[in-house]
This record gives C-alpha cells, sequence and structure tokens, in this order.
C-alpha cells in the first residue's frame, strides 16, 4: 500500500511518500481501505519527537482519524462486513491513518452515514471526541452557565462551541479577526479578538473553561473562572507552570475511543446541532505541506488527507 512514512524526528522533509506492507486483520479487528484521513495538531508534535512524541521505531505512519471502506474482516467481528463504509480514531497511543489501509479494532469503529462525505467523517472524529468528553464527561456543563473556549477557529473548539451552544450555555471564544464570523456561525455568543483585546478584561464571570490553545494563554484562563468554577484542557499549560489559584478545578479529559461517542456525535450532526468543520483538503502526498500549515495555528477548521 501507498503510505506516509516518517523515517526520522525532525522536519517536514522526514515524510516520505512511499510503499508499506499491507495490515492484516486480526481477532476482533477489521482493515479499512482508507479514503480520507485527518491531520491533527499533535501530529506535527510527533514528526518532531521529543517528551512523550518520542518515537523508538521508524519507519512509523502518522494519522489517527480516518475514514474509509471495510475491505477485511478479522475472526469474531459480526458488527461489520466487507463493503461497509465506516469511520473512527486508533487507539492511544497507535497511529497509521496516513496510508491505504489500516488495521483497527472493531469496537472503536462506527458506521459512516451516507449523508457525511469520507473528508466530514475523517474530520469529525477526534476532535468530536475530544469536545464530547471535555464538555460533556468532564466539565458537565449546564444550561445556564457560562464558558470560554480557547481558539474557536480549530476543529475540537468549534465543535465545543456548538456541543456548549445545543446545552444552553454561554459561549465565549477567542479567534483571529478573519475567524470572528466564523465561530459566531457556529454558535458563539461573543467573539474576542485575541490580537487586539485581552480576552481577561471580561472578569471572573465564567463556570468553565476549555483551553485548546494552552502555552501563555493558560494563566490568564483562570482570571476569569468563577470560585468553584472548571478549566479543562486539552493544551498544555508552559513547562513549569503552577496553577494560581485552589478555589478552581483543573481537569483533563481522558478521551477515550469508542462507538459510543462516535454515535453520539452523529446525532448531534443528524440534528443540525453540530455541522462538519470547514475542511482543507491535501492529497496524502502533500502531508507535508499539510503539516507546516497545522503548525501556524492559524487554520479555520481541520486539514484532511485524501487518500483515494
Amino acid at each position: 500500500m501507498k503510505a506516509m512514512l516518517l523515517v526520522g524526528h525532525g522536519g517536514t522533509e522526514l515524510m516520505l511518500y512511499g510503499e508499506a506492507p499491507d495490515p492484516k486483520a486480526g481477532p476482533g479487528e477489521v482493515v479499512v481501505d482508507v479514503h480520507a484521513a485527518s491531520v491533527n495538531g499533535a501530529d506535527p508534535k510527533v514528526r518532531r519527537g521529543g517528551g512523550r512524541y518520542q518515537l523508538d521505531k521508524f519507519p512509523h505512519i502518522l494519522g489517527r482519524d480516518f475514514s474509509g471502506v471495510v475491505s477485511e474482516v478479522g475472526p469474531g467481528v459480526t458488527d461489520f462486513r466487507i463493503g461497509d463504509a465506516v469511520f473512527g480514531v486508533t487507539e492511544q497511543g497507535f497511529e497509521g491513518a496516513y496510508a491505504e489501509k489500516i488495521a483497527v479494532k472493531a469496537a472503536i469503529v462506527a458506521k459512516k452515514p451516507p449523508t457525511l462525505s469520507h473528508a466530514e467523517a475523517a474530520a469529525l472524529g477526534l476532535v468530536s471526541l475530544t469536545a464530547l468528553v471535555a464538555i460533556e464527561d468532564t466539565a458537565h456543563l449546564k444550561a445556564g452557565q457560562t464558558i470560554l473556549i480557547q481558539g474557536g477557529a480549530g476543529g475540537v473548539a468549534g465543535f465545543a462551541i456548538a456541543l456548549a451552544k445545543h446545552i444552553g450555555a454561554t459561549v465565549i471564544t477567542t479567534a483571529s479577526a478573519g475567524n470572528l464570523d466564523y465561530v459566531r456561525s457556529l454558535g458563539a455568543d461573543r467573539a474576542i479578538d485575541y490580537n487586539k483585546e485581552d480576552f481577561t478584561a471580561i472578569g471572573p464571570v465564567c463556570d468553565v473553561v476549555f483551553d485548546t490553545v494552552g502555552g501563555n494563554v493558560r494563566s490568564g484562563c483562570y482570571k476569569v473562572l468563577k470560585p468553584g468554577g472548571k478549566l479543562v484542557w486539552v493544551a498544555p499549560a508552559p513547562e513549569g507552570f503552577e496553577i494560581p489559584r485552589k478555589d478552581v478545578h483543573t481537569l483533563r479529559p481522558d478521551v477515550k475511543r469508542d462507538r459510543a461517542h462516535l454515535e453520539r456525535m452523529l446525532e448531534l450532526v443528524a440534528r443540525g446541532t453540530a455541522r462538519p468543520p470547514t475542511i482543507t483538503r491535501y492529497k496524502l502526498a502533500g502531508a507535508g505541506e499539510a503539516h507546516r500549515i497545522s503548525e501556524g495555528r492559524h487554520l479555520q477548521g481541520k486539514l484532511v488527507l485524501e487518500v483515494r
């Protein structure tokens, strides 16, 4: 099969379009012929290496979200047949979606409805899992509460805006000037241009802050929380950062892969509550350029690799 092979840690020149062995379906697994795979913010971090992103074996195939068609069914799998359109996210610690085929546990895969394209399904996989676990399972956001979502134009944050609005919360988000209308279209009640406004000026009005940006933004997040509020994060704070308040909760969502959350996402999309993000497409062989765009961190929506 064709695949994008990472041959060492470093720049995008270490991502080579080449051949890799076809995977086989083990017990409880299916092989999916990948039609689309999405690029996540963690992908360039794995490419560069270091810390928890350090790999010990090359070549390595990046990629966590995928959508495609089942081409092989392993022993014990009864809920899928060859030819089924499916999508999903690889298990934590596993990758391999930047390729024409991937073997994955059937239990964490969901059937793709015909109303979603493969690109849309791939774009929604990990972002919807992350947002659902963060907002519903971790923050337990309730109607009438106020939430600040950092970096609202990103894939995870964009889904979180729509979800929070559906729950009945007041939604504040940050974005660049060019993305303000976009985040408002997703449901944000207030959009703050982070290049012109200090988001901390809103004061301690938030029951929840969802930080998808991290870095130096983190300290300000604590300034807008009410006592007893919750800061839920998926992007890390600077090294050595110390939590400045003891009267709030700092929580990291445990984003497990399962079919139930994928089907919850499909339910929200079918209702019109959430929608696929804006998608920028690249061919699989153009994954290096997609990484460069991802590292710029000003993308609206998601980057998707068209594999077939």
